[in-house]
């Protein structure tokens, strides 16, 4: 196995003075002070990769799939065998098998209400703004100020907040998190209000409409836009409308300023950005969403690659695998990692005493394997190509009222057919409320489910989202593990020991001709949705 290498880049600007505040805060000193320091050379590797699968559960199907052109990636294989390098057939992610109930227990309740309810962002900006020592992404979204009624940041910094319908398994609230999305495109697709509106429009067709159709059927639910300031008649109408609801086909450029760069199907234009918080769970918060953050998450796409240069980037990954090399990112903490496909990305994680600080090198590497490494996403991304159609997606992130619908060309909805086909609420069949409330005597019950479906009684988060007792239970459980600092060992909310995943992968064939045996290989999953 050949060892990963961080390809360090050149750093803007001269390094100046440390401006800590906040008691001698620093978030990037643990990050320095790591630099280059890399246990897990196949962190990229997420935990539910490890998860005992067998006949009767297959959460596999979720991420690895036959990917949509321009992703070339066919990786439905993923669902039969543990592919791994020789390094990753060992489990690095050993917190899954602690036992966090004594620690859990030491935890009141007042306490981690106190504790979720503070917060980390606001210290985080304050410590990072006019550093010259530090050339990363510098929050610079308001959230105190919030957001006007279309969504966009009332600090005028362009960052626009979306709504979607959380990706499977560990992203559900009741595994554990919240979390909200917020995109941003460059100042040329920006040059006015009613021109952003319409960039992002067709950006959200381009992205979002249903795959499988050819661009010039293609179909999409929009806000409403005025074609004449955008000079383009997206609705096929042949009229310059004030206020166009739907896109059909796709025109051959963006508006405004961007007039220059080219309407890709299932890519974004250089220069987009995104800004991802993952939070605890507030159980008397409306939407359950907590203020403090463990993670947040940063993306900018720095190169738009030409189709030849997609296909060869698949090509190389190929070469390498076949080789036994493990993928190289450029970069480092200090200005995140790079993947083949032109993004970049940085994240921060919460420190023992719960402020947000630089990820160390080796935990910026658990991101990449999600971002560059799986069939399921529309250029290495999953949020945007799940926004709720038109203006009900332009607003904060909030389950309520949000149906279960069905992904593409699925016969039912999305929240069935995972339970069906993976036996349980996560990956790792480790949700024992789901278990309880969804199967009892350990059958599913189907009527149960359908209720959070369209035309049910109930929405998305009689699914979803965790009891009150649950929800703190997971909180106290996360922040047992940030006392720690262990995120190399793993991420998850875990309170007791898991069951259903393997500790090492020492035989893949024994769970392939399982999996077979049930006829439990699937090629359908996707990101889109049937609204």
């Amino acid at each position: 196995m050949v060892p990963r290498r961080l390809l360090g880049v050149a750093t803007a600007g001269a390094v100046g003075l440390v401006a800590c505040g906040d008691g001698g805060y620093d978030p990037l000193a643990r990050a320095r002070a790591s630099e280059g320091h890399v246990v897990n050379i196949e962190a990229g590797v997420p935990p539910m990769c490890y998860t005992d699968t067998g006949a009767a559960s297959n959460p596999c199907w979720t991420c690895h799939t036959q990917g949509l052109e321009p992703n070339g990636r066919v990786d439905f294989d993923l669902q039969r065998q543990y592919a791994f390098s020789e390094t990753a057939r060992e489990n690095h992610w050993t917190n899954l098998f602690l036992d966090r109930r004594a620690a859990v227990a030491r935890i009141g309740d007042e306490e981690i209400l106190a504790y979720v309810r503070a917060d980390n962002y606001a210290p985080l900006r304050r410590s990072l703004t006019g550093r010259r020592d530090y050339p990363g992404y510098v929050p610079d979204l308001d959230l105190e100020r919030g957001f006007d009624e279309l969504g966009f940041a009332i600090d005028g910094s362009g960052w626009r907040v979306l709504r979607y319908k959380p990706f499977p398994g560990s992203f559900w609230p009741t595994n554990g998190s919240t979390d909200d999305v917020f995109i941003r495109l460059p100042p040329s697709f920006r040059s006015s209000v009613a021109v952003y509106r319409g960039n992002l429009a067709i950006l959200e067709a381009a992205i979002a409409a249903r795959p499988g159709v050819p661009t010039a059927a293609l179909e999409r639910a929009i806000e409403p836009v005025d074609e004449r300031v955008l000079g383009l008649d997206l609705d096929g109408d042949g009229v310059l409308a004030r206020s166009a609801t739907r896109i059909r086909g796709l025109p051959s450029h963006y508006a405004g300023a961007a007039e220059g760069v080219a309407v890709r199907r299932y890519l974004y234009p250089e220069g987009t950005e995104f800004l991802h918080s993952v939070r605890y769970l507030d159980p008397d918060a409306p939407t359950q969403m907590s203020k403090r953050m463990k993670e947040l998450r940063y993306a900018r796409k720095v190169k738009e690659l030409d189709d030849w240069a997609i296909t060869r980037a698949y090509e190389r990954e190929a070469e390498e695998k076949s080789e036994n090399q493990a993928p190289v990112y450029p970069g480092s903490a200090l200005v995140g990692l790079r993947n083949a496909f032109g993004w970049q990305l940085q994240g921060f994680i919460e420190d023992a005493d719960g402020r947000l600080r630089l990820q160390t090198d080796e935990e910026h590497l658990f991101c990449m394997g999600c971002h560059s490494g799986i069939g399921v996403t529309v250029d290495q991304t999953f949020a945007f190509a799940r926004k709720v159609p038109g203006a009900g997606g332009w607003r904060p992130q909030d389950l309520r009222g949000m149906p279960d619908v069905p992904q593409s060309g699925h016969p039912d909805p999305e929240v069935l057919t995972y339970l069906r086909r993976v036996g349980g609420g996560d990956e790792l069949r480790a949700n024992t409320e789901v278990l309880e409330r969804f199967f009892p005597g350990g059958h599913l019950d189907e009527a149960e489910v359908l209720r959070g479906a369209s035309g049910g009684d109930r929405d998305l988060t009689h699914l979803v989202t965790p009891s009150r007792t649950r929800a703190l239970l997971l909180d106290k459980a996360y922040r047992a593990l940030v006392l720690t600092q262990r995120f190399d060992l793993g991420r998850d909310a875990m309170i007791a020991p898991a069951e259903h995943v393997h500790r090492d992968v020492s035989c893949d064939y024994g769970c392939e001709e399982a999996l077979d045996a049930a006829k439990q290989n699937f090629l359908d999953g996707r990101l889109h949705l049937d609204w």
